[in-house]
C-alpha cells in the first residue's frame, strides 16, 4: 500500500468508527467525538480522493467534511 492508500484507509476507518459507535449507542450523532471523527475522517478521505483524482469521491467526501465542519461549529456555538 502506498501513502494515498493509507490516507484513504485511515479516513474511511474514522468515518466507519463514528458510525459503529453511533449505531451501538456509544455516542450520539450530536456528540463532539462523532462530529470530530466524521470531520477528520472525511477530510482525510477527501484528500486521498483528490490525490487519486477521483472526482466522485472528492465530491462525496468534500460535502461530508463540509457538513461535519458546520456541525462542529454549531456544536461549539451551542456549548458556550
Amino acid at each position: 500500500m502506498n501513502t494515498i492508500d493509507w490516507l484513504g484507509f485511515v479516513g474511511v476507518f474514522l468515518i466507519l468508527l463514528a458510525y459503529i459507535l453511533n449505531v451501538t449507542n456509544k455516542v450520539t450523532s450530536k456528540s463532539l467525538l462523532f462530529i470530530s471523527l466524521n470531520l477528520v475522517g472525511a477530510s482525510i478521505a477527501c484528500l486521498a480522493s483528490i490525490l487519486l483524482n477521483y472526482i466522485p469521491f472528492v465530491i462525496l467526501e468534500g460535502i461530508w467534511a463540509l457538513i461535519s465542519f458546520f456541525s462542529f461549529i454549531t456544536y461549539f456555538q451551542q456549548h458556550k
